[in-house]
């Protein structure tokens, strides 16, 4: 089999695996946002039930604070459904800098990554 530097895009069976990787943290991103989202239902609802005998403005932070956990949930979201995109159309895991494949173990850890650690470092 050829060096991963050699290749110039993953197989379909390493697309695969790297599409069940990212329907698993899509799946866990979504169920995040949805507890995010309750929280802030929550506090609309009954300001006083998280944060009772304390003033507006600890509920005003508190409500802050979930509302930009729940922002980055659908960043996160978006990024992992735009890589699946990539997968289908055999474009997912090359760097969109240097155009040579990202290292498995960074798409691992960071699947919706479109650097390779190389070019991000650069950044």
């Amino acid at each position: 089999m050829a060096k991963t530097t050699d290749k110039t895009r993953y197989s379909d069976e390493e697309l695969k695996e790297f599409e069940i990787l990212i329907d698993e943290k899509l799946a866990k991103a979504k169920e995040q946002l949805t507890f995010y989202m309750k929280q802030l239902e929550e506090l609309a609802d009954n300001p006083d039930s998280k944060v009772k005998g304390l003033d507006d403005g600890v509920g005003s932070i508190e409500s802050d604070r979930i509302t930009s956990m729940a922002s980055r949930q659908q960043k996160l979201i978006q990024h992992l459904e735009n890589a699946k995109i990539r997968i289908k159309n055999k474009v997912y895991g090359i760097c969109r800098e240097t155009g040579k494949l990202i290292a498995k173990e960074r798409l691992r850890a960071v699947p919706h990554a479109t650097l390779s650690i190389e070019a991000k470092q650069k950044q």
